[in-house]
């Protein structure tokens, strides 16, 4: 009796140092990994101000290819990625200041045209030019984040700015309701317009609790639901304007935005079917973006879909949902970069393709993946 007891306790001790070993052996990985996306971080904000920003103009660059540039200075879309993307950064090193670069220069693109001030597509003191509703949603998502960090009263004032702009300009009865996605031009009204419009309505009903921005955000959860989801879930692009016919095609920042509205809808209003239409555009989403190991496209399309993903997850903490955001980041990094570290599947190297990873990464980092 006492022989096997002396037999039982080696066995278990031998089983708990393997075990610890094991653990301590996956601990020790995740961590490297952790801090090889750190590195990767740095890396990417580093190219970005060496090749793309230009310190005489405080502005930044399309490509890295002069002559593959269609204007002197970047249009404003790949801003609307770098703003998040340095926003993230700041998430993850407070005390730094990453944003306040980007905000001088989107300042620049600053147009006060009736009938309310907004953001143009491009650097106004060259020219003037169009003003698009996706482009100033998604600044003022960013600002929006920032302002729930820091408190600074400039970014709120701005994300009002642009939510009057979009509703002053974008706003009509034609199919029913929604937001156009480009001011002047009334021919479709997008997901990419009302997705990002829903989440400007909600973030500033959270901060400032006035109606009317709640309001807002279900008349346009409503509408982009009755005109441009899928039976799956997921979200054709656009509806044309005016003979409604729908163009079918799916992105995966489309899905973002919508799977990241119903988590905020949940989260602000406690109804547990937000949460489960959540859950059903996050599953549908999934299957249908990512194949063989890949989700491939647009960079800055996935960093736009992998906010929702990340707000859900935060909720339902189902791993599911980061895993493959994880694996196209690895493989990005490893497979679409050159030997000066820039990204892109293409010899020409995009600033907003730098942004989306950059946002990607440190989203990843911050939900310790």
């Amino acid at each position: 009796m006492k022989t096997s007891s002396l037999i039982y306790l080696a066995l278990s001790i031998v089983l708990i140092l393997g075990v610890t070993k094991a653990v301590g052996t996956n601990l020790s990985d995740h961590m490297k990994a952790v801090n090889n996306r750190k590195n990767t971080v740095n890396t990417i904000h580093k190219n970005i101000e060496k090749h793309f920003f230009k310190p005489q103009t405080g502005l930044y660059l399309e490509t890295t290819t002069l002559s593959e540039n269609f204007n002197k200075h970047s249009w404003l879309w790949p801003l609307c990625a770098l703003i998040q993307a340095t926003n993230e950064m700041e998430a993850l090193e407070p005390k730094k200041d990453y944003m306040s670069v980007v905000v001088k220069a989107i300042d620049q693109y600053y147009n006060d045209a009736a009938p309310a001030p907004a953001y143009q597509d491009y650097v106004t003191a060259e020219r003037l030019s169009s003003r698009f509703f996706d482009d100033n949603q998604w600044i003022a998502i960013a600002y929006l984040d920032a302002y729930q960090r820091n408190k600074k009263p400039l970014y709120l004032e701005k994300a009002k700015m642009i939510y009057e702009h979009m509703v002053l300009a974008g706003l009509d009865n034609a199919a029913g309701g929604g937001l156009y996605w480009k001011e002047g031009e009334k021919d479709t009204k997008n997901t990419c317009s009302n997705g990002p419009g829903i989440l400007v309505a909600l973030q500033l009903y959270k901060v400032t609790k006035e109606p009317k921005y709640l309001e807002m955000a279900k008349s346009l959860y409503t509408w982009t639901n009755e005109h441009l989801q899928t039976p799956e879930g997921l979200y054709w692009d656009a509806i044309k304007i005016p003979s409604l016919e729908i163009d079918k095609r799916l992105f995966t920042y489309n899905t973002g935005t919508m799977l990241e509205s119903n988590v905020l809808f949940y989260q602000l209003l406690g109804d547990k079917k937000y949460l489960a239409e959540a859950q059903r555009i996050a599953k549908a989403g999934r299957s249908h973006f990512f194949k063989d190991g890949k989700i491939g496209g647009n960079y800055w399309f996935n960093a736009v879909m992998l906010r929702g993903y990340a707000a859900l997850y935060k909720i339902d903490h189902n791993k599911d949902w980061i895993n493959f955001f994880a694996v196209e980041a690895d493989r990005v990094w490893a497979t679409e970069r050159d030997k000066d570290n820039l990204l892109g599947s293409k010899p020409v190297k995009e600033l907003i393709d730098q942004a989306g990873m950059l946002e990607i990464n440190a989203r990843l980092i911050q939900l310790n993946f």
